[in-house]
């Protein structure tokens, strides 16, 4: 299974970037992290950075995937947090997003698992497919049927980091993964100013991963020459197998629907 992929981070108009993105493309399997450090409280940078170096450095992309295993990378990087909350106390309520793809290349299996308002996407056979649930206030709200226009979208109610009595994170079950198929990891700060739209109309219109986030990035760009209010840190990674630009789009949702997962829980 061929696997490419691009990323893509930007400061936005804030000071620092507290965002962090790393991959594995081993043999066997591959792995991709995206996390977004809370802002507002000190060290968010740090706890996006202990999260993704604790995956990546204990995820093996020589062997196949073993999927009881990604449970324990997400509760290790929660876990690198939760000790450098205990040895600097002026960081004790540091935390982040997280969103992660894992892929088995030869049995052509996906998985993933997030925290926070950080998504997934996937675009398959002609439609894209948000395929996490934020685990934010509005998110609840909107599922309530109430009105969120006065809600503050930056509140989480889960979050690597953050002390609740859930589990650290949600989690897919396998999903087959066609030739032709694209994920697109990316914070909040990148899909709040390029809508589910822009991102399916750019994809028909590119060859590789990388012309893919270059065409959002001008839509982003357009997008806070005209803001009157800061704009956040923003990124995201693409990912492509096989090759997406070859496939043949299905023109009904109802057809695309019968090879789409269902959201995780």
């Amino acid at each position: 299974m061929d696997i490419s992929t691009a990323s893509l981070s930007g400061q936005g108009t804030r000071s620092s970037n507290q965002d962090q993105l790393g991959d594995i493309i081993g043999q066997r399997s591959a792995c991709f992290v995206v996390c977004d450090g809370i802002a507002g409280q000190p060290g968010g940078g740090l706890a996006a950075e202990l999260a993704r170096d604790a995956i990546i450095s204990h995820f093996d992309g020589d062997n196949h995937l073993n999927a009881q295993h990604i449970r324990q990378f997400v509760l290790q990087a929660n876990q690198a947090i939760q000790h450098q909350q205990k040895t600097s106390p002026d960081m004790h309520r540091m935390g982040t997003t997280l969103v992660s793809l894992f892929i088995d290349r030869d049995y052509q299996l996906a998985y993933w698992a997030h925290a926070g308002d950080s998504r997934l996407y996937l675009f398959r056979r002609g439609w894209l497919y948000h395929v996490t649930t934020d685990h934010s206030l509005v998110q609840q709200m909107k599922a309530a049927g109430h009105d969120t226009r006065e809600i503050n979208n930056n509140l989480l109610y889960r979050a690597l980091g953050v002390n609740n009595d859930g589990p650290e994170a949600s989690y897919s079950e396998g999903v087959l993964v066609e030739d032709g198929d694209v994920f697109l990891l990316c914070t909040d700060g990148f899909w709040h100013n390029v809508s589910e739209s822009q991102m399916k109309s750019s994809l028909q219109m590119v060859n590789t991963p990388n012309e893919w986030l270059v065409l959002m990035n001008t839509i982003i760009q357009k997008n806070h020459a005209t803001a009157k209010e800061s704009q956040d840190n923003y990124s995201a990674v693409a990912v492509w197998v096989g090759s997406p630009e070859q496939t043949t789009l299905v023109h009904t949702f109802s057809d695309a629907a019968k090879f789409l997962p269902m959201r995780d829980e």
